[in-house]
């Protein structure tokens, strides 16, 4: 098979980084993996959730939404709608629940930390490619905190991986993820630990070792990827 840009197989798309790119905001970064483009920004509240009031603890939550023109065709606000997707619940919740994962709760005291992930423009991947970006604005503000070195426990990255005609592929962009006959998101810390896999066989069904070999890609790819968030965060 041929990849837009002659890409092999096991390539990840381009990846450009632009940290502090909203000013208002304590921490932000547009996070660009090949056309798809997510601004992420972050926000620190001196409070948290009521289940969590005098537990000596923080929490962090993020929200994911795409602009209307971040498609081919326009998408309309939720807003307008008046309630939110369930697609856009699942992927709040497990940007979420990633980023949560690689932070010391406790140390970061009795605040609520808000990842706002927003959609700028779409080319498949965006819950990874919001997960990549919304740890790197966590990253930045838990710096300006200085609270980097006690509560930020690992990095974590996500990226796609998929059986594309037959060919397992890493970081699928739409045109491929339309035509997936298994589709897999993975999201891993800088140990090489999984926080979570969520795989689904598109009409098709997949073998223990298509599955051993597209976590092994997905694991190459999560290992570059966060290669580069600590160099555009300035850690490298």
């Amino acid at each position: 098979m041929s990849r837009r840009n002659r890409r092999k197989r096991n390539e990840l798309r381009p990846i450009n980084i632009t940290l502090n790119y909203i000013k208002s905001s304590p921490a932000s970064v547009l996070f660009e993996m090949g056309n798809t483009r997510v601004l992420c920004t972050a926000t620190v509240e001196d409070s948290v959730p009521p289940f969590l009031r005098g537990a000596g603890k923080g929490w962090i939550t993020a929200e994911y939404g795409m602009l209307p023109r971040s498609s081919t065709s326009r998408i309309s606000r939720e807003s307008v709608r008046g309630r939110v997707k369930g697609r856009t619940h699942e992927i709040q919740r497990l940007i979420g629940r990633s980023l949560r994962s690689v932070v010391d709760l406790e140390k970061i005291g009795e605040r609520t930390i808000i990842i706002d992930c927003d959609v700028i423009e779409a080319d498949g991947g965006t819950r990874t490619a919001s997960i990549n970006g919304g740890f790197i604005a966590l990253a930045e503000v838990l710096r300006r905190l200085r609270l980097e070195k006690t509560a930020l426990r690992f990095f974590t990255a996500a990226v796609s991986v998929g059986v594309v005609e037959e060919k397992i592929c890493l970081d699928l962009d739409y045109s491929e993820d339309a035509r997936a006959a298994v589709d897999m998101n993975v999201v891993m810390n800088d140990r090489g630990q999984y926080i979570e896999i969520q795989g689904t066989g598109e009409e098709a069904v997949f073998s223990q070792e298509e599955l051993s070999a597209m976590l092994q890609l997905a694991r190459t790819g999560i290992r570059k990827i966060i290669r580069e968030q600590k160099k555009g965060l300035g850690w490298a």
